[in-house]
């Protein structure tokens, strides 16, 4: 295959978060945007390392379970990825692919766990509290458009003042905006050529309260009394009540909302939403998940794996808000909370003292950084890290404590995966795991697994007499031993690898080496850089070099 050519064929099935795999001639391409037994004519986009990729062209027969989407801005916005399939089909392909995925993890390792399945979302529309519009035009040159990206595009926008994911509210806060800057006549703010005033739009709303905040993020290139506005949006007719409106100057160069500075045009600078019986106060940029009904039933999920806490001293590690940290402290002899935004620390902080809650505590800083600070020991740890998972560095600090039992909650999979790697390689195995849909229509699923730690298989009670008399050890000859004792030496990975070059004259990789190890039962302390090598995919070693390895690890008595 050869970038640029066409071809076509069928959609065999779909990996997360949204990789196509289609077979054409004995190989394999990934394509996107597709779902399982459509037939599509797609173009070669990339030929590399074995590794094949496309673009869909066209699909020329649809999918038996394929069905109208219900969303008139589907497929052009790339906001969702499965309106034309069932829930019900998403939820299946969604569960698939997690048990796939730590079904892989799991690989090798001499432990069964539990999967149990997906839980749906209480919601399945205008389920979002939370939506970041942009700026800019949907053709080049066009009217101002408000609204998402367009599917594969990094400039096109598309108005969705109709989408079916986010509150209703929201549409109209869009519609008016888009309405209001039109007839002003101002300019969007151009990536390329950094110039314009308009970047984002913001909006966020509890569902328990209806409390709404609307952000404009906007260049300093231009000073505009947005004070009009701020009193159009107020006269909305909206459901809920909006609680602030805010302007947020951002000259970053990237397409980001980023905070530079906030101006409060009306009412405050924060709202509150009702989580299992806590109230939290929540910031324009601080964390909190987009689906709050959904939040419920994923942290009445957690809860339920982590049982009883009492007398227990639990670390919540990417607090966010500290909504998990809130639910566990009633049941808890001490939370510490650690999140680097501070402007959501500070939050958490409020939130506990509203909450009545006096056993929190929340650090700001960096995991791998705040964990060296923190004199206490944990009983307990739940990880809920940003998509891309936790610093394999900071992982081996978390593994390092030696708890007994950790949570870890993943909003990425593929990265739950990743660090499961590096936690089994520890001594740590799943217990207990479920996936919570937390994004109805799109390619994204909530992961939840339960960890603990390998106990001994049996344990052996060993009396031993000490003094004088038969059947007894004599004291001077225990001292005796004693002194002539010298502890067994520490097998390094460096001599293994010394050993296997001198006697079969090949080297080894330290990843080659902790694979065998792993494969053997064998702790993983002592190899830091071929644990490193673990966030990684597993690399498998040949067959002889496995026996050499082996040789080695007998040779040094280690097995």
């Amino acid at each position: 295959m050869k970038k640029g050519e066409i071809y076509e064929g069928l959609i065999e099935k779909v990996e997360f978060p949204n990789k196509c795999r289609i077979q054409v001639g004995g190989k394999i391409v990934i394509v996107k945007n597709g779902v399982p037994g459509q037939k599509v004519r797609f173009s070669v986009t990339k030929v590399r390392k074995g590794k094949t990729k496309g673009r869909i062209l066209e699909v020329l027969e649809r999918a038996p379970e394929e069905c109208e989407p219900f969303c008139r801005h589907f497929p052009e916005c790339g906001g969702c990825t499965y309106q034309n399939i069932s829930y019900e089909t998403q939820l299946h392909l969604k569960e698939q692919q997690v048990k796939e995925l730590l079904d892989k993890a799991a690989e090798g390792q001499d432990y069964q766990y539990i999967f149990e399945g997906i839980k749906k979302s209480p919601v399945c529309c205008g389920y979002r509290n939370k939506m970041e519009f942009s700026f800019g035009d949907q053709v080049k040159d066009g009217p101002l458009a408000l609204g998402m990206h367009k599917r594969g595009s990094f400039y096109d926008i598309v108005t969705v003042d109709d989408c079916q994911i986010a509150d209703k509210d929201f549409c109209m806060v869009l519609k008016a905006t888009l309405t209001y800057f039109r007839e002003k006549g101002l300019p969007f703010y151009r990536k390329m050529q950094h110039t314009g005033y308009l970047r984002h739009l913001l909006v966020r709303k509890a569902v328990k309260t209806g409390e709404i905040l609307a952000v404009l993020v906007t260049s300093t290139q231009m000073e505009v009394d947005l004070s009009e506005w701020s009193k159009m949006l107020q006269k909305l007719p909206l459901e809920g009540r909006i609680a602030g409106i805010l302007h947020t100057k951002n000259d970053s160069l990237a397409d980001v909302i980023q905070n530079d500075s906030t101006e409060i045009l009306y009412g405050q600078d924060y709202f509150c939403e009702e989580l299992l019986g806590l109230r939290f106060q929540i910031t324009p940029f601080s964390f909190f998940q987009t689906n709050s009904l959904g939040a419920e039933v994923l942290y009445e999920t957690a809860r339920s794996y982590i049982g009883d806490t009492k007398d227990q001293l639990v670390f919540d590690l990417y607090s966010g808000t500290g909504t998990i940290a809130q639910v566990l402290a009633p049941v808890s002899k001490k939370v510490i909370g650690v999140e680097i935004v501070e402007e959501a620390v500070e939050a958490a902080r409020e939130n506990a003292r509203r909450n009545g809650l006096l056993n929190c505590e929340f650090m700001a800083g960096d995991v791998l950084k705040i964990l060296d600070t923190i004199e206490e020991k944990p009983d307990f740890i739940v990880l809920d890290p940003p998509r891309d998972g936790v610093h394999p560095k900071a992982l081996k600090k978390i593994i390092d404590y030696g708890v007994e039992r950790m949570l870890y909650i993943s909003c990425k999979p593929t990265s739950l995966a990743r660090d499961l790697e590096l936690l089994q390689a520890c001594g740590y195995q799943m217990e207990r795991a479920c996936c919570v849909d937390m994004f109805p229509w799109t390619a994204n699923v909530e992961s939840i697994v339960l960890l603990s730690h390998k106990s001994p298989d049996s344990i052996i009670n060993v009396k031993v007499e000490f003094g004088e008399g038969e059947g007894k050890v004599p004291l001077d000859a225990i001292a005796e031993r004693a002194k002539k004792y010298q502890p067994k030496p520490k097998i390094t990975y460096k001599m293994i690898q010394e050993y296997v070059e001198k006697k079969y004259g090949f080297k080894v990789h330290t990843a080659y080496i902790a694979e065998v190890k792993r494969s053997l039962g064998l702790t993983m302390y002592d190899a830091p850089n071929a644990v490193e090598e673990l966030k990684q995919p597993r690399k498998h070693p040949p067959k002889e070099k496995v026996e050499a390895i082996k040789a080695a690890l007998k040779y040094f008595e280690v097995i």
